[in-house]
């Protein structure tokens, strides 16, 4: 398999394995007109095995969904066609209309204006500000 360097962008590296995809979606990387590698399963001595998205494009990403879905993740930015930053991405503390509660019971299902809260809890997981069930 041959995949080409990039010259401006990004490489999301780390990413817990099987959850590129997702990610991908998530970040709406579908919906751009540059070159996008996915690349998943990939061995790695850290993690066993991990996924990889390369961006051909400097565009801003959201790193708050990014540390939700993959926590230890990495984020390479590329310029003219050397690193130049490495960002180590942790789990966010509150993620702000990045996830819907689940609840049917809950206050953001009847009010519409409100926003999506949820708030990392001591044992890392995320629960809703107002109802508090539990992120999947």
């Amino acid at each position: 398999m041959n995949i080409d360097s990039i010259k401006n962008g990004f490489v999301i590296d780390h990413i817990t394995a099987g959850r590129a995809m997702q990610l991908y979606r998530m970040l709406g990387l579908d919906c751009l007109q540059c070159c996008v590698a996915v690349i998943q399963n990939v061995p790695s001595a850290k993690m066993g095995k991990k996924d990889i998205i390369k961006v051909d494009s400097s565009i801003d990403i959201n790193l708050e969904l990014i540390g939700f879905f993959s926590p230890n993740a990495t984020v390479n930015v590329i310029r003219e066609g050397r690193l130049i930053d490495k960002k180590h991405i942790d789990p966010p503390e509150r993620l702000e209309n990045i996830i819907r509660c689940k609840n049917p019971r809950c206050i953001t299902t009847t009010e519409q204006e409100i926003k999506h809260i949820f708030v990392r809890s001591h044992s890392g997981e995320y629960r809703c500000l107002y109802c508090e069930t539990r992120a999947n």
